[in-house]
């Protein structure tokens, strides 16, 4: 998928949620969304320094 095919795949997804939500259920679902981004960004920022201590130590 490119990355033009992927934002409208996204973007088609929020205007459907959109259609279907309403603004309370909108409102937890985005910041369900963001606190899951966030927190996946973690993950890979101490999985990336992990990997880095472990083949320095190699």
């Amino acid at each position: 998928m490119s990355p033009c095919e992927l934002t409208a795949s996204i973007t088609a997804l929020a205007n459907m949620l959109a259609c279907k939500l309403t603004k309370d259920e909108l409102t937890l679902l985005a910041t369900v969304c963001t606190q899951l981004g966030y927190t996946l960004e973690t993950i890979n920022v101490q999985n990336e320094i992990c990997c880095k201590k472990i083949e320095n130590k190699s």
